[in-house]
């Protein structure tokens, strides 16, 4: 049964996660035990369940690890190209969290993993990170995480890990392409330590799941996610099927437990049926107060998904009515919790401060209020996207290097303080576009792919003073492009005609390199074109031009 209750759009949407200030702590981090959560999470399994659909990941391992009996935690390599990996020393330490993957370049703009996705599919991504010293300090590092082009929060660990806890982050996100990329980036906070991953887990939405939102927009962050009345364990796989984490929340109103199961693909957001178990209630006629999610929030818009159940035995008598609201508004009338449970929820609610949750009896109820699980994820909007005919583009050139720079890896544009080392791009609502690359003097061997004539907002193109081999591509199309440098390179082959009838071009330097036959007449004819073929090259004048010099 789906309620839903009155979306509340008319306000303006606020990020402080845009402010660099505002950064440092967005949410208090969730935090997990080191030694138990896997084990509490999922017991010896006398049955077999299948696995989750999505891909976990030990960072740091060099071998397969499976927990709990049937969560296999992949080693890492292979989905990464950069970064250190260690053992830590703590002694135990669950496997997922005894090693981990750090970056210590500090010259790279972001260190990312590319995990395969299905295009128009929802994935949640959750991070998970201990700090156990690694670096021979006593202060976790500070920095971001990024997901494709989006920075979606600040890692800060240093309570949890003077707790002695893990921490993890969740965030929701639309896949727009064939790969998503999770990364990690240094801040003005990182210092002298370096950003490190101890856990990756991507793991696939089916579309009923956060149903509304415009994932072609908006991201979500988890900022909590509970089970009312629970005190003892988190909630996750297999009883969640997402492997989503329900942390325990207990206040000072009376718990109780329920009578009888729901049925999780009844809920749109499939929560699981063990989430019900526990309830928060008050006596008959009493108004149900509770302040969640724990934290304070920063002022935003946020995804609120409640889930209630009636925990008397099934009977034509085991419901309630009462009304819902949200920090004083009214968020749905009369809702009617049965035995069979019942969830509301709204797409864009704006939430600030410490959140109070009420719900109000109706006269004459025989039973007080309840209320069993709930969620509260912020809305957050995209950093933009980049056309995914310059990302593929990008990453064809990519592969055509046998050595490119640490982190090509991600969007190649953004978040644009994040672009990848040599890319600039231009800004836009729509679609982010490279429009210059400067390579000079990087040390690249390889060469340079016929699909980089795809970057048709490309104005300037540096390739100088590297080992670059093969021949010039065609690059007719580059009707935009201003400059371009390739000297100082191995390039063979003839000049491509193409490039004296390219509009916008005034500088075409291609000496020191091995390239031979005519000048196209095209190059010869351009006065306003600054053009140097030489020294080095084989290069000849044409037939015509040759015969009448012999003359």
């Amino acid at each position: 049964m789906f309620n839903l209750p009155r979306i509340r759009s008319s306000f303006t949407l606020s990020f402080p996660l845009e402010k660099r200030e505002d950064l440092m702590f967005p949410f208090p981090t969730m935090s997990i035990s080191i030694f138990l959560l896997w084990l509490l999470t999922i017991p010896l399994l006398l049955h077999a369940f299948p696995a989750p659909r999505g891909v976990l990941i030990n960072c740091g391992s060099t071998s397969e690890v499976t927990v709990g009996g049937n969560l296999k935690y992949i080693a890492d390599h292979g989905l990464i190209a950069v970064g250190n990996i260690t053992t830590l020393k703590t002694t135990g330490l669950l496997p997922v969290l005894a090693t981990l993957r750090f970056f210590p370049d500090e010259s790279a703009r972001k260190y990312c993993y590319a995990l395969p996705a299905i295009k128009g599919s929802k994935y949640l991504v959750r991070t998970t990170y201990y700090y156990g010293g690694f670096d021979g300090g006593n202060q976790p590092p500070v920095f971001d995480q990024i997901v494709d082009g989006t920075r979606w929060s600040v890692v800060n660990t240093t309570d949890d890990y003077a707790r002695g806890l893990a921490s993890y982050y969740e965030v929701i996100v639309g896949a727009h392409g064939k790969a998503l990329s999770v990364c990690l980036a240094r801040n003005q906070n990182t210092g002298k330590s370096s950003p490190f991953i101890s856990a990756l887990e991507v793991m696939y939405l089916e579309d009923p799941v956060y149903k509304g939102v415009d994932f072609d927009k908006y991201v979500l962050f988890t900022a909590g996610r509970h089970s009312f009345g629970n005190t003892r364990e988190v909630i996750s796989f297999p009883d969640d099927e997402f492997h989503r984490f329900w942390q325990s929340f207990k206040d000072t109103n009376p718990t109780v437990t329920c009578q009888s199961n729901v049925t999780s693909s009844d809920f749109w957001n499939a929560p699981p049926a063990k989430a019900f178990n526990t309830a928060i209630t008050t006596s008959r006629g009493k108004t149900l107060q509770i302040q969640w999610p724990p934290g304070s929030l920063p002022s935003s818009s946020y995804y609120i998904s409640l889930y209630f159940q009636d925990n008397r035995n099934p009977s034509p008598y085991s419901w309630r009515v009462f009304n819902v609201s949200v920090n004083g508004e009214l968020f749905y009338t009369k809702l009617n919790a049965t035995a069979k449970g019942v969830s509301v929820y709204a797409i864009e609610w704006p939430l600030s401060g410490q959140t109070q949750i009420t719900l109000t009896p109706e006269d004459g109820i025989p039973v007080g209020p309840v209320i069993n699980a709930g969620e509260v994820l912020q809305i957050l909007p995209l950093g933009g996207r980049t056309l995914t005919r310059d990302v593929v583009t990008m990453e064809d050139l990519a592969r055509s290097l046998d050595n490119p720079p640490a982190d090509w890896h991600g969007d190649p544009c953004l978040p644009q303080q994040n672009s990848w080392t040599g890319v600039a791009c231009s800004e836009s609502k729509i679609f982010s576009r490279v429009t210059t690359l400067n390579l000079t003097g990087m040390g690249l061997t390889g060469s340079l792919p016929a699909s980089i004539a795809n970057l048709t907002a490309l104005n300037h193109l540096w390739v100088a003073d590297n080992k670059l081999s093969g021949l010039i591509p065609d690059l007719t199309s580059l009707m935009l492009l201003e400059t371009l440098h390739m000297e100082n390179n191995l390039l063979e082959g003839s000049i491509p005609e193409s490039l004296g009838k390219l509009r916008s071009i005034r500088q075409i330097y291609l000496q020191n390199n091995n390239l031979d036959g005519e000048i196209p007449e095209s190059l010869k004819n351009r006065q306003d074109l600054d053009i140097r073929l030489s020294p080095g090259n084989n290069l000849v004048q044409s037939k015509d031009n040759a015969a009448d010099q012999r003359r």
